[in-house]
């Protein structure tokens, strides 16, 4: 019996869930990705193949403010604060989310919360 890793059963989630989750111009979709130590989101419009908007906690504007820590749900709340901000200075307020393959826990969670309380609808 052979153990799968977490990361080949995230990516195998993430494939999944991408058959299902396409973003367009109307409605684009708000990707995660975690890491171990920085969390990174961003909008896409799939059909032009382009990004819209993304913020992650290596910004130059959560760098200066943040502690040491940018692996914790505090930061990941700052980072969907501030990528709901940017989203919605572009005219867009219905996102579809794709969490990446991560679970809906934890710092995926925090984000997308902060996003919701922040204005994007999803």
């Amino acid at each position: 019996m052979t153990k799968i890793s977490r990361k080949l059963q995230t990516q195998k989630r993430h494939k999944r869930l991408r058959r299902y989750l396409i973003g367009n111009k109307t409605r684009p979709r708000l990707s995660v990705y975690r890491s171990n130590n920085h969390i990174y989101a961003q909008v896409i419009d799939d059909d032009a193949q382009q990004t819209i908007c993304s913020a992650s906690t290596i910004d130059k504007e959560l760098k200066e403010d943040s502690d040491k820590h940018s692996s914790n749900c505090s930061s990941s709340s700052t980072v969907g604060k501030l990528l709901a901000k940017r989203a919605i200075k572009k005219g867009i307020k219905q996102v579809i989310f794709d969490r990446g393959g991560n679970l809906y826990h934890g710092r995926v969670k925090a984000l997308a919360d902060a996003a919701r309380d922040a204005g994007l609808n999803f």
